[in-house]
């Protein structure tokens, strides 16, 4: 393996002797390392002479022994082992339109349903059959087969359109799929030793299978979020007990392993799901992955954008999460617009606790501890913080003394460790509970946890609170109370405090995320290969497990599609997410624009894009916003990609307009109008929107615009007459500021909305108008 040859004397195409004779010759410097890059080739130029593009990607490109994944549906080219240089060179090459390093990537980690707007025997449940017929494929850590919610009692056959496998592997078997879960695959490779993963977290087989089996519990929570049967009672050891249900009951379910526990997901394994999942015959993908680094990739080095274009272009839906970097704004990922990207929020359903302090003052907290209470006895309580080294006050492994620490409860920090680990440390010192502190980045945003010890989690105030408390007192004591399954929590849905905001650091001209959907203690289920802690130390097992996160978000929004899918079968991916965007609702429970958990703020777009998620109206939104595979072509032309750039994304070679076409013409349900900070004076910017109606054929919409503060916003036409001939209609928008007078609010811009109405359907589009300096 030391250096790219050809494997023939001779090549057959003297066109390519001389590239293929650099490579041959050029060997492997010992100090440089072996990494996996994934390779975009132009598959149209394939020589004829070779009988497969493997042929002819072992015969030019790379050695057979070194090719880990070939890609021909989604995607056309391969993964490979390379160095740098030879990366490099292939870079060089005619048939070559890039070439880029593996990435790990990193998970995004019931009473919902009914909270999403789903009722038995009437509405979108019933209208699809609860999704019999649609097909969701979820990539993540795998799945627990043997659990009720992947059952398939009283389903019908397997969709004849189903082309895919029950793969075989550790403690996995075709017998472990039914007309239920219909397929189950693994993708490892890009852990190879060697690779980009080199000598960090490679999959360790004392705790993971190799097999479609899940190690991490991950996976089997959010394939029955999207998709759990409804069946029967469910609980996590007493707590959010009701009807387990997923929020398509009767949907299939493909399941693609592509992250592993502790070891993280590839790029090139993410890549390769994207390619069987689609040559399978999946409807709907449900991601619940992003980037690990923090930076957000341009569409053409990220296979996840990749991945989800080619399939989005062959009909199927992909449901991805924002990720959990909230709240700093900007630091939403999954960005590509034909994506749909999923933010999180609360339901009406908490877990609260209690911390009494010796002063007789009572906080709430929340917690999902099942174990023996501390039945009302005050124990003195210590802030290992006081000390002044970090390590003690976030808790972390050996930090506590013992000798400070036993009998006592204990204030931790949240941060640099999982909070349950936190616990785990507390009880190893001797501690008798603890109380977990958010810090200010977390503000006032809780999620319970099944801790290993009395616990409670307190927001960034009460957190406060309790260490003056306890570095004032004389003896200073408290205790903790466990107050259970507490419905009809009022404000709800809230924004989860996690949830990553916008605006998009790719392109502000596209907002992101598209929504929010419940993803703050949902109950599904889980592993019997962990505790519902994940910790290794945790010996308790149980059916099912209570996560937060925008992870938990996104299968909601992939099991909605699935029902819409199934009730509309003719809709395309565009016009699926924009029945749940304009039909998202802005408000809570107590009639309010929805707030923001980290600050009791009023919530925007840029936290909650369209709105949550409210099926009770998306069966039937009477207008759609589609979206085109060359509509698409024509945002990436008018970003700057230019034609082989675009062919990376697309597969096909791609012909952009003389004139730039302007990129917030994309037809989007939402509109952003940016300006340049150096504007003065008075500016304007104009949209283009088409509108198609699936509603009752004769109708008549009237727009109705709620302007953003100190803008004028004009609409025309400001009526759209459909009929059984006409279907659809476009209209213009114009947003006009004077720059001189326009004030921004505390996120760099303001907000307001377009409407259209017959009376009955309403079809709401946020509106977004910021400064930004020019690139």
């Amino acid at each position: 393996m030391g250096k790219l040859v050809m494997n023939r004397t001779c090549p057959l195409l003297l066109f390519y002797f001389c590239f293929v004779l650099i490579i041959s010759i050029s060997t492997v410097s010992g100090e440089e390392a072996w990494k996996t890059f994934i390779i975009r080739v132009d598959s149209e130029s394939k020589p004829s002479v070779f009988p497969t593009h493997l042929h002819w990607y072992t015969s030019e490109f790379a050695q057979e022994n070194t090719i880990l994944h070939v890609y021909d549906t989604v995607f056309h080219g391969f993964s490979a082992l390379l160095t740098p240089n030879q990366a490099h060179a292939l870079r060089s090459h005619p048939s070559v339109l890039a070439a880029f390093e593996d990435r790990r990537r990193h998970l995004h980690t019931t009473r919902s349903p009914q909270f999403l707007g789903l009722r038995n025997q009437r509405g979108l449940w019933s209208d699809s059959d609860y999704g019999s017929d649609v097909i969701i494929g979820v990539f993540d850590t795998g799945v627990w087969p043997e659990r009720r919610s992947f059952s398939d009692f009283n389903l019908g056959p397997v969709p004849r359109r189903w082309k895919g496998a029950c793969e075989t592997g550790v403690r996995f078997s075709p017998r472990n799929c039914n007309r239920k879960l219909i397929g189950a695959r693994f993708f490892s490779k890009g852990h190879v030793p060697g690779a980009a993963s080199g000598p960090l977290n490679p999959i360790n087989d004392t705790v993971e299978f190799r097999s479609p089996r899940d190690a991490d519990g991950h996976g089997t929570h959010t394939a029955s979020t999207a998709a759990g049967r409804y069946a029967f009672q469910a609980n996590m050891s007493g707590y959010a007990a009701g009807i387990a249900k997923g929020v398509a009951p009767k949907a299939r379910l493909a399941v693609y392993k592509v992250c592993w526990k502790n070891a993280g997901c590839f790029d090139s394994d993410i890549l390769a799901a994207f390619d069987a999942a689609v040559k399978d015959g999946v409807d709907v993908i449900s991601i619940s992955i992003g980037g690990g680094d923090g930076i957000a990739s341009p569409y053409y080095l990220d296979p996840i954008a990749i991945g989800s274009y080619g399939a989005a272009a062959r009909g199927v839906f992909v449901s991805s999460s924002g990720g959990n970097d909230g709240p700093s704004g900007m630091s939403v990922t999954n960005l590509a617009p034909w994506l749909t990207t999923v933010g999180a929020g609360t339901i009406d359903r908490d877990f609260p606790a209690q911390v009494i302090l010796g002063d007789g003052r009572r906080l709430w907290g929340v917690s999902l501890y099942a174990g023996a209470g501390l039945n009302g006895k005050m124990y003195q309580v210590v802030y290992p913080g006081k000390s002044g080294v970090l390590g003690d006050s976030l808790c972390m492994e050996n930090s506590l003394d013992p000798k400070i620490i036993k009998g006592k409860i204990v204030i931790c920090d949240r941060g640099s460790s999982p909070r349950v680990a936190k616990g785990l440390v507390v009880k190893k010192a001797g501690g008798v509970g603890m109380i977990l502190a958010n810090g200010i980045s977390n503000g006032e945003g809780l999620v319970g946890d099944a801790h290993l010890l009395p616990a409670c989690a307190v927001g960034a105030n009460e957190g406060d609170a309790i260490k003056k408390y306890a570095s004032s007192a004389t003896n200073p004591t408290a205790t903790l109370y466990f107050k259970g399954t507490v419905l009809g929590i009022r404000p709800a849905p809230v924004l989860a405090s996690f949830s990553a905001r916008g605006p998009n650091a790719l392109n502000p001209e596209i907002l992101k995320p598209d929504l929010i959907a419940p993803g703050v203690n949902i109950l599904a289920a889980w592993t019997d290969a962990v505790g519902p802690t994940g910790l290794d130390s945790d010996t308790r097992r149980t059916e099912f497990n209570i996560l937060s996160g925008t992870s938990m978000a996104c299968p909601h929004v992939s099991g909605a599609a699935a029902l819409l899918k199934s009730a509309h079968p003719d809709w395309s991916p565009a016009a699926v997410r924009s029945a749940m965007m304009t039909t998202a609702t802005l408000l809570d429970n107590n009639n309010r624009i929805v707030t923001d958990e980290a600050t009791g703020n009023v919530s925007t777009p840029y936290d909650f894009g369209a709105g949550h998620l409210n099926l009770g109206r998306a069966m039937d939104p009477g207008l759609v916003y589609d979206i085109t595979a060359n509509d698409y072509v024509n945002f990436l032309c008018g970003i700057g990609y230019g034609p082989k750039v675009i062919q990376v994304i697309t597969h096909a070679p791609a012909r952009c307009p003389a004139k730039r076409p302007a990129p917030e013409n994309l037809n989007y349900p939402s509109l952003v109008a940016t300006f340049p900070v150096s504007s003065k004076g008075v500016v304007s910017k104009m949209f283009m929107r088409s509108v198609t109606n699936v509603g009752p054929a004769n109708s008549v919409y009237r727009v109705s615009v709620e302007a953003p503060r100190g803008l004028t916003v004009t609409v025309k036409p400001a009526k759209l007459v459909f009929s059984e001939a006409v279907k659809k209609r476009s209209y213009v928008v114009t947003v006009a500021a004077d720059t001189r007078n326009l004030k921004m609010g505390q996120s760099g811009a303001v907000f307001g909305s377009l409407t259209w109405t017959d009376g009955k359907h309403v079809v709401r589009s946020p509106v977004v108008v910021t400064q930004i300096e020019p690139l």
